[in-house]
């Protein structure tokens, strides 16, 4: 056999076993039974995660921070800005609310503590405390029930700073609560107070008020809502009325343990009578709550 024929089959039998040795390589050698049972089993593929979704709420929550019925403590800050006055132009106003609800069984406990600036002759401004007032609304509605309603007593307590941030009298009056879901989110109600003023500064004008607060809110997803929740005030003993109406929008949404509801309202004065009325306000504020101790 000449050498170029020996070339030719050597080349041929090295293009044939090669291949056939590197897929070999490559397979895992087979192991004896006894060895393959003490290999660990191969394991099972573990499915990721979910994904985290952050600060996500659900409608109840949205619901739930928009009550003010919900068996949760809570602390509020609520501004009421009155950029123009009925009466009095050139000037404005300002309240800060401060507030604390404290659940105790079917007792709900509100203190609102103003902090006011506001306008005075000669065109300056006095600010300070104004006066606190509480109330205990009593849940007269069955556990479980779908539609809501307290009723309590309230006093107001004449704290004010100032003589022109406050009656300077002793109030007593009530409150009254109701609340009607509409589901996914959404609710609707009201809140209603009346106070009389029994005793305090003799040199001041007795008081008679009476509030008329309805609101609603509307769940659009995502802890977003709209709403609107315009307050209604009767001043009877002074001849003074105001009837607002909002629009606004919120979110509601976690911080930690707590879930926060933060808003903005503009309200246009539909209806006044008196000097120094707003034309309209700014109102906006945010919320606390953390669910009580069982």
């Amino acid at each position: 056999m000449t050498t170029s024929k020996i070339a030719k089959w050597f080349l041929a039998a090295l293009c044939t076993f090669l291949p056939a040795t590197i897929l070999m390589a490559q397979q895992p050698a087979a192991q004896p039974p006894a060895a393959q049972a003490l290999l660990p089993a191969t394991p099972e593929p573990v499915a990721p995660p979910p994904p985290i979704v952050g600060h996500e709420v659900s409608a109840a929550e949205v619901a739930k921070s928009n009550n003010p019925l919900a068996p949760v403590n809570a602390v509020t800050f609520e501004n009421y800005y009155d950029p123009t006055l009925y009466g009095a132009p050139g000037v404005n106003a300002n309240t800060l609310d401060l507030r604390a609800v404290i659940i105790s069984g079917r007792q709900i406990m509100r203190l609102t503590v103003p902090v006011q600036t506001t306008p005075v002759a000669g065109g300056q401004y006095k600010s300070g405390l104004g006066d606190t007032a509480f109330f205990d609304a009593i849940q007269i509605s069955k556990n479980g029930a779908k539609n809501e309603y307290a009723l309590g007593p309230l006093i107001v307590a004449p704290t004010a700073t100032n003589t022109a941030l406050g009656s300077g009298k002793w109030q007593g009056g009530a409150a009254a609560v109701g609340i009607y879901p509409l589901g996914n989110g959404s609710i609707m109600g009201f809140l209603a107070t009346w106070q009389h003023s029994f005793a305090g500064d003799q040199d001041r004008r007795k008081t008679q008020v009476s509030t008329l607060q309805p609101f609603a809110t509307y769940s659009i997803g995502g802890g977003y809502y709209v709403r609107s929740s315009g307050v209604m005030v009767f001043d009877f003993q002074n001849n003074r009325y105001l009837i607002p109406f909002g629009a606004g929008f919120g979110k509601a949404f976690r911080a930690g343990n707590h879930l926060v509801n933060a808003f903005v309202e503009p309200q246009l004065t539909v209806y006044h009578k008196g000097a120094g009325q707003p034309t309209w306000q700014l109102y906006m504020g945010i919320k606390w709550q953390w669910a009580k101790k069982a």
